[in-house]
């Protein structure tokens, strides 16, 4: 397995994730048996009418202090070379 290559530059510590965050807002239809055209006997949440996206964040975060970069650092500033000063 390769070794990572990324590095937070607070901590220095290598356990980064690239995480996805989007927010939603679901909308059903209200009608006579239960809210939306999908949903016949009972709500079932999952069954929507529409949804639509209103946010949405990609981002780094070191799972050691907890800082969170843009995932644009992957093309630098988390990037490191080997051994660094102060490294064992």
């Amino acid at each position: 397995m390769e070794e990572n290559k990324y590095r937070c530059p607070i901590c220095h510590h290598k356990d980064l994730t690239l995480r996805y965050e989007a927010s939603y807002v679901y909308s059903y239809e209200l009608d006579g048996d239960a809210p939306g055209h999908k949903n016949t006997e009972e709500f079932l949440s999952f069954l929507y009418d529409k949804r639509e996206q209103t946010s949405s964040k990609t981002f780094i975060e070191c799972n050691q202090c907890g800082t969170q970069y843009p995932y644009l650092f992957l093309n630098g500033v988390l990037k490191y070379g080997g051994e660094q000063e102060g490294e064992q």
